[in-house]
């Protein structure tokens, strides 16, 4: 009978070492166990002392090890420590197009460029912060629009998945390349799509509506005296955007 105990005792040891994994989470974490499932969204590994099965997004799993792929140790810490450094800075790069609006004085349209340099992960999560600067082009009747905004933005998916609705927000100073007017503030917000092409690549579509402030310099000359006339515009563009996060 303990013959029979204890034979059964290391057959369910020998399966449990066996099919023992570890998966190595963006954080650095490291989780043991058996992995019952994984696809492109999820991977679910059991533990093997309790049975207790934990759910983690396949995003956020960077490596999974075996038991004889663990044994040095140096040999696994050294691509996470790589993988861990390369996702201190991203860079977004952003296109975009749309209308352009000058209420009262008629609708062009805008063209855009922006490129964005900040952490595309903090703690866990796939939360963009940074600044930049870019080319905004905007073009309504006769008169053409041209700023350099500097600005810092935020781009925040609402969920931890390959495949997210995206939230983003900027705010900054559009600077006027033109003596005939000047800048002023710049703002934009934006709502849309993101997919997490791998840990270290992300392509992002999304809707936004831009606000920017401009001053116009009108010089009326009467009876030979020259007068400098300043008028605002409130210029809004509602277009599309493409960012690409690297």
């Amino acid at each position: 009978m303990r013959k029979r105990i204890l034979f059964i005792v290391l057959c369910v040891f020998a399966f449990t070492c066996a099919y023992a994994e570890t998966i190595i989470l963006r954080t650095g974490a490291r989780v043991k166990g058996s992995i019952v499932f994984q696809n492109e969204e999820v991977v679910i590994i059991r533990d093997p002392e309790t049975g207790a099965r934990f759910q983690y997004p396949r995003a956020e799993v960077t490596e999974i090890l075996t038991v004889e792929a663990e044994e040095p140790e140096q040999v696994a810490e050294e691509p996470e420590e790589a993988i861990r450094t390369a996702k201190k800075v991203s860079i977004a790069l952003e296109l975009a197009g749309g209308a352009a609006v000058n209420p009262g004085n008629g609708i062009g349209g805008a063209m855009s460029a922006d490129l964005l340099v900040g952490s595309h992960h903090i703690g866990d999560k796939h939360l963009f912060i940074g600044g930049g600067l870019g080319y905004h082009g905007l073009f309504i009747g006769d008169e053409k629009f041209n700023f350099l905004p500097i600005q810092v933005a935020l781009r925040m998916p609402f969920m931890e998945t390959k495949h997210a609705p995206v939230f983003g927000a900027a705010i900054g100073y559009g600077i006027a390349m033109s003596k005939d007017y000047k800048g002023g503030i710049y703002a934009a917000v934006d709502l849309g799509y993101r997919c997490q092409l791998n840990p270290k690549t992300a392509l992002a579509l999304t809707a936004f509506a831009q606000f920017q402030q401009a001053t116009l310099n009108n010089t009326e000359v009467i009876e030979y005296v020259e007068f400098v006339n300043h008028s605002g515009r409130n210029l809004v563009v509602p277009g599309i955007k493409l960012t690409l996060f690297f």
